[in-house]
């Protein structure tokens, strides 16, 4: 599934539809995670005037009206000649002045829709902050970690804490800090949570910096390939050796995820139950 560096990445290879007018829409397949709004007819005419990412949602605004286009599990865009020969899978075409814009997804789970107050309220306003942003800190996280009693890794992975840290980059970032990603949240230190933060961080970033993850067949709209894959140490190496120990990676499953470690350096720490209280208070 496209991750946030995938989604930034794809975003900025919009570019060149700025400042172009959609001439004409064309929708050869309709059902999607919900169906493509019949009314898109409506974009013919307008210019699209801006491109933002929220989460991994691309915010596509236009004169009159913004829409909302998430990747979903093998979702893509990609920006293609007048009368180049469609693929099997594509699904919307959306002509400007020079080009079209094409939407291709095999599994169909991406979505297309306007961002008006019903998804508004139900897909945006729930998120957690911009991991890239300064609302993600330290104080923020600790916060949110204290009282949950699930691992860290199914923790930042919940778009309600922070957005946009998928599989491959929190695996990575806990590998990187030797914490245990089956680790209970609420049981890391202020100075784990701290460099925790500023691995998230540093990891997105240097993701977006490599045009993201290539694992199967993501490219940005240009069809370009993204290379973080090249730098990844424990994400998909299940079996393989560690590169700081040369133990063998594990696997286990957290949240319906994999989640690789190594069993040496990301030890899984023991945590002391909490001493149960009496009506009076007492400790038993």
């Amino acid at each position: 599934m496209p991750e946030l560096p995938e989604v930034e990445t794809t975003k900025a290879s919009l570019a060149p539809l700025l400042d172009q007018q959609v001439l004409s829409v064309e929708v050869r397949q309709s059902s999607l995670r919900w169906p493509i709004p019949a009314d898109l007819s409506k974009l013919v005419g307008q210019r699209l005037i801006q491109l933002k990412r929220r989460s991994k949602y691309i915010l596509a605004i236009f004169e009159q009206d913004t829409m909302l286009w998430h990747l979903g599990m093998s979702g893509s865009f990609r920006i293609c000649e007048v009368g180049e020969t469609l693929r099997k899978h594509d699904h919307l075409i959306i002509r400007f002045e020079d080009v079209e814009l094409r939407y291709h997804d095999p599994r169909r789970f991406g979505c297309i829709l306007w961002l008006d107050e019903y998804s508004q309220t139900k897909l945006i306003d729930t998120l957690g902050p911009e991991p890239l942003s300064a609302d993600f800190n330290a104080e923020y996280l600790s916060q949110k970690l204290k009282s949950k009693q699930v691992g860290i890794k199914v923790a930042i992975m919940d778009n309600h804490v922070v957005v946009g840290v998928g599989n491959i980059y929190a695996t990575e970032s806990l590998f990187n800090l030797s914490i245990h990603p089956a680790q209970v949240a609420s049981s890391l230190t202020p100075s784990q949570i701290e460099k925790l933060v500023v691995e998230i961080k540093r990891i997105l970033q240097q993701a977006i910096d490599l045009g993201g993850s290539t694992l199967r067949d993501y490219s940005n709209a240009m069809g370009e390939n993204g290379y973080f894959q090249q730098t990844l140490l424990a994400y998909g190496r299940a079996g393989e050796m560690c590169v700081n120990c040369e133990t063998t990676l594990e696997n286990i499953k957290l949240g319906q995820r994999a989640s690789v470690f190594c069993p040496e350096c990301q030890p899984l720490k023991k945590v002391q139950p909490k001493p149960k209280t009496t009506a009076r208070g007492k400790t038993k």
